[in-house]
């Protein structure tokens, strides 16, 4: 009998080695304390090292939904949706969020790499916390997107309130896509340089600045296709629930929830296999 078969029948295991994926959900689950207070830390830190501290939160998708609405406000004509400041707020509003974190999620295991090699925890812990940082982030920017939206002429209804379990959903669209960014940076780091252009793509492709129906509607099977478009079903709802003036598709609901789901089982089990490699990133 082997040195190696003796101490697994005596449940001494390999240094690094991966559990088993319930385990490992369960050690996560047990530091979530941990995962808060990281991801609260962050927020306070990245708030400090700013002149304007949290005004910074805000004020970035406030900018960016001034100068893209005026450019495309201009350039759609009177193929613009009705009360289209409004509309553009609440697509760069909640894009932010997703494109924080993608981008976030993808650097968590390689912008950790003295935490991840001195340190024995499940390494899901960190995209988790990243993930939590930008929920933490988004709660400001949501307040602020209805204080415009009712500035603009919306007034608040109880519809608004479904904003909350649409965020819920979004979050765990957002994890999985954290979760497969984290694993696909640690073995390929030039993924990093092509992020930014994948975040431009995805936002002028996701219906944050038009109308898909009246721009695309000349091609009806174009339009279909976006009926399975999880970001721009998103957005798509949030407009739908605020703005009167954009009814939505209750199917949207669906999926975007089957999108959530599927994404976030195949990233966790995805970023789960990889967990020996992630003690080696250098």
């Amino acid at each position: 009998m082997t040195v190696a078969k003796i101490a697994e029948e005596h449940g001494l295991h390999r240094v690094g080695a991966r559990p088993s994926l319930g385990d490992y959900l369960k050690q996560t689950w047990e530091r979530r304390t941990f995962i808060y207070e990281l991801a609260k830390a962050r927020v306070q830190s990245q708030n400090q090292r700013n002149r304007l501290g949290m005004i910074w939160v805000v004020l970035k998708p406030t900018l960016n939904a001034l100068m893209y609405g005026f450019v495309f406000g201009i350039l759609q004509g009177d193929r613009r949706p009705e009360n289209f400041p409004v509309f553009v707020v609440i697509g760069v509003f909640l894009f932010e969020f997703f494109s924080t974190s993608m981008n976030g999620g993808a650097k968590s295991i390689t912008g950790n790499t003295s935490l991840v090699q001195s340190l024995a925890f499940p390494r899901l812990t960190l995209p988790v916390a990243q993930i939590t940082q930008n929920v933490l982030t988004l709660m400001p920017m949501v307040v602020v997107m209805f204080i415009y939206a009712m500035i603009l002429g919306t007034w608040p209804t109880w519809s608004w309130l479904l904003i909350i379990p649409l965020i819920a959903v979004f979050t765990v669209f957002n994890m999985g896509v954290a979760l497969v960014c984290a694993r696909i940076t640690v073995h390929i780091r030039d993924f990093t340089q092509i992020l930014p252009l994948i975040s431009r793509v995805l936002f002028y492709t996701s219906g944050v600045l038009f109308s898909v129906d009246r721009i695309l509607g000349m091609w009806p099977w174009m339009v279909t296709v976006f009926d399975f478009h999880p970001i721009y079903q998103t957005l798509s709802i949030a407009r739908g629930v605020i703005m009167d003036t954009e009814p939505y598709d209750p199917m949207g609901w669906v999926v975007v929830s089957v999108w959530a789901i599927l994404l976030l089982i195949f990233g966790m089990v995805y970023f789960w296999k990889a967990e020996e490699r992630y003690g080696r990133a250098n």
